[in-house]
């Protein structure tokens, strides 16, 4: 079995997406003396602001995708909602890290709860609601009806109480094909962030405490103040997530810890995470930098925490505030 080439410093990253964690992306991959080039649809690119280039074009645009591709050396994505077919018409000229797998289980939340379930991560229990038959089938409430495509930060989401809720929330997200998955009784959110190497290697940050309000990530404390089996938990459960779907770069897996301790995984993404942002300051070797050491195939770094560290997770205004 051949070794995966390394992709060494002065080569191109390519960059899926233009937002702040494609620039923050971009910043890592500068100081370790790689350029990148960033691909999206928009006008302007905050990502685009501090790469070495930025090409605007649409995802469905096949000729510019290859165009771009052609001019750099790996491609990562900096969102898990960029269109796999995107994903795929790059891999045609280029390889694409962490790959199709984890975007294609990723967009779409039914298909992620099977996934998780064929690893041995533990869900809260869910149920499909795609069409009237399995709406009527439903039984776990209360519950949160999800839209299975789509949604995030609380987007494309209801929380029901009884089956009349449930009918009115389902006509009330289009009677689309969604997820009904129970209420858990926990006690907090937790988050594992994972790096995997070319190599195979693995690495998880240390597990982060995650409060959210309103749907949105709201801080991350680390250390998490938990037991240690249960960070064990929520780090097996992060390693076998990145082992399952054979990806080469990071991902990130957001669950709930129980009453009892119990870990149960909520949803994953296959890219940086807002939870992991503590890591540029309180962390021998930041998410961003641990990325583009995993996609050119580079040893990945330390993942020991420097000091103590509450993130609070700035959205919009709030930075200027």
């Amino acid at each position: 079995m051949s070794t995966p080439q390394i992709i060494p410093p002065g080569s191109t990253i390519g960059i899926l997406g233009g937002g702040q964690l494609g620039r923050m992306t971009a910043l890592a991959a500068a100081r370790l003396g790689y350029r990148c080039l960033v691909y999206a649809p928009d006008e302007h690119s905050i990502a685009g602001d501090v790469a070495a280039g930025y090409v605007r074009g649409d995802y469905d645009d096949t000729d510019a995708l290859a165009r771009f591709a052609r001019r750099v050396d790996v491609i990562t994505y900096e969102f898990e909602n960029v269109p796999e077919a995107a994903v795929v018409a790059c891999l045609e000229h280029k390889p694409v890290r962490p790959g199709v797998t984890p975007i294609h289980v990723a967009q779409h939340r039914l298909r992620e709860k099977q996934f998780f379930a064929t690893l041995g991560i533990g869900t809260a229990d869910y149920q499909p609601v795609r069409n009237e038959a399995e709406l009527a089938a439903a039984t776990a409430l209360p519950g949160i009806l999800k839209t299975c495509r789509e949604g995030y930060d609380g987007k494309g989401q209801a929380r029901v109480h009884d089956r009349a809720s449930l009918e009115a929330a389902w006509e009330r997200l289009g009677r689309r094909e969604c997820i009904l998955e129970a209420l858990v009784d926990f006690r907090c959110e937790v988050s594992a962030i994972v790096a995997r190497g070319l190599d195979g290697a693995m690495r998880c940050f240390p597990i982060g405490l995650n409060d959210h309000r309103d749907g949105i990530l709201h801080t991350t404390t680390v250390p998490a103040d938990l037991a240690a089996e249960t960070l064990a938990m929520a780090e097996r459960f992060g390693l076998a997530l990145a082992q399952g779907l054979d990806l080469v770069g990071l991902v990130a897996l957001e669950m709930f810890v129980t009453q009892d301790g119990t870990v149960l995984a909520n949803e994953m993404a296959p890219r940086p995470h807002n939870s992991g942002h503590w890591t540029i300051d309180a962390c021998a070797t930041s998410q961003f930098e641990q990325l583009v050491r995993a996609i050119c195939g580079l040893p990945l770094g330390p993942v020991d925490v420097t000091a103590p560290s509450r993130m609070e997770n700035l959205i919009g205004e709030e930075a200027t505030d």
